[in-house]
């Protein structure tokens, strides 16, 4: 902004410059013409009076043969009479020329000397880039400091987009006042940043309004589900052996493998949970996750890495994103441990492009290919990844799906 209006500025001064400079010049020209014509009219008109036998006259000098004429000036006398010409071959000394036929192949001539009005315009010039340097130095500070006010404003809505994107949807351009009717009002009148900012709020508000409503419909279902699924699970248990109570006992555990799934959801989005942190074997930890869950997982280790982290909540991770690659990808399903470093890979059709752009999402798996399911393994494995600390990437890699679990390193002691 500050080097647009110093453009603008520039620009301004330049053309106001060259209009100056380009009128000053034409009517220095126009008065020389206007001289010089004038004192060869009257040169011609004292030649037509005195007759030139009664001896040399101040003005005989000024009345020449054409030869002797400067070649331009002889050109256009040809054309025309009077004629005007501006010598200016010696910059320092410019003429301005005029002459005009009197008859008998003579031509009365006047010379005036420019240098004078050259020297004026040129202490224009001087002056006009003067006032416009002076100019420059006050308009550029203060529209950096114009300028400063405004990116400052944008600067904040900038912040605030961004802890929105990163899940504070408590962020807010500014600090509401109960009042002026909000922290926007501090700014004096609207503009289009105010319109900026009240739109960021409002969205803000609305994700927040709807995160909450989605948190809270979580733990009520969960929380209902619980008491009549404890009944219905000691009813199966009553029930005789045989295909259907099979089939039956088989649905139930699903249906409490979603309600304890959605438990520890609530209770994630709560804040409740807190990481107990200790000192684990990660290859050992990885072996039993995914003996644990039945899956069949090659566990790749360099060395024998350790962490500080909470045992139980990596083994959660740990065990989700196995059984991820386990349903939704192809085996083989390697494990790759390293210093704090954790891999999970297989050989599907690698993550859907939404789940990449926009994170895994409640109750949807994302694709066709990769199978059906309510969709909560992957939420649960970020939700306690970010309890203990660590950062969980989901990516794409050539022949399948790349789940990389990046442990924190805690200062010894």
């Amino acid at each position: 902004m500050a080097a647009l209006i110093t453009l603008a500025c520039c620009a301004v001064v330049a053309v106001v410059g060259i209009l100056v400079h380009r009128t000053t010049l034409e009517r220095s020209m126009w008065q020389g013409q206007g001289r010089a014509l004038e004192s060869a009219a009257t040169v011609a008109k004292q030649y037509r009076v005195d007759a030139p036998s009664e001896g040399p006259a101040p003005w005989t000098e000024q009345i020449k043969r054409p030869d002797e004429l400067p070649a331009p000036l002889r050109e256009r006398l040809a054309v025309e009479s009077p004629v005007t010409w501006y010598d200016d071959q010696k910059p320092d000394q410019p003429w301005m020329w005029a002459a005009q036929w009197v008859g008998g192949g003579l031509v009365a001539t006047s010379t005036m000397e420019m240098g004078s009005d050259m020297i004026r315009l040129r202490a224009l010039d001087r002056a006009m880039v003067r006032a416009a340097l002076i100019a420059l130095a006050v308009v550029v500070p203060v529209s950096v400091c114009l300028a400063e006010l405004a990116n400052r404003r944008l600067r904040r809505v900038a912040r605030t987009a961004r802890r929105i994107a990163n899940g504070d949807l408590d962020a807010r351009t500014a600090p509401a006042s109960p009042h002026r009717g909000g922290g926007l009002a501090r700014w004096g009148g609207r503009d289009e940043i105010t319109d900026i900012s009240a739109a960021v709020d409002s969205m803000a508000a609305s994700l927040q309004h709807r995160l909450l409503a989605e948190q809270r419909f979580t733990a009520d279902v969960a929380h209902d589900l619980r008491t009549p699924l404890m009944g219905l699970v000691a009813v199966v248990e009553l029930l005789e052996e045989g295909e259907t109570t099979d089939l039956v006992r088989d649905r139930v555990r699903v249906l409490r493998s979603l309600v304890k799934d959605l438990l520890e959801v609530s209770r994630l989005d709560a804040g409740a949970e807190v990481a107990e942190r200790v000192r684990v074997p990660l290859a050992e930890l990885a072996e039993e996750s995914a003996a644990r869950v039945g899956v069949e997982a090659r566990v790749l280790a360099s060395g024998d890495p350790v962490a500080e982290t909470d045992p139980r909540r990596l083994d959660r991770i740990l065990a989700n994103l196995v059984l991820n690659a386990h349903r939704h990808g192809a085996p083989p399903v390697e494990i790759t441990v390293g210093d704090h470093v954790i891999e999970v890979r297989d050989r599907g059709p690698g993550f859907p492009p939404e789940l990449l752009a926009d994170g895994p999402k409640r109750f949807r798996t994302g694709a066709a290919e990769r199978g059906c399911g309510h969709g909560l393994g992957l939420t649960i494995a970020l939700g306690q990844a970010h309890v203990i600390g660590a950062d969980l990437t989901l990516a794409n890699a050539p022949g399948g799906a790349v789940a990389v679990l990046r442990l924190p390193r805690r200062p010894a002691g």
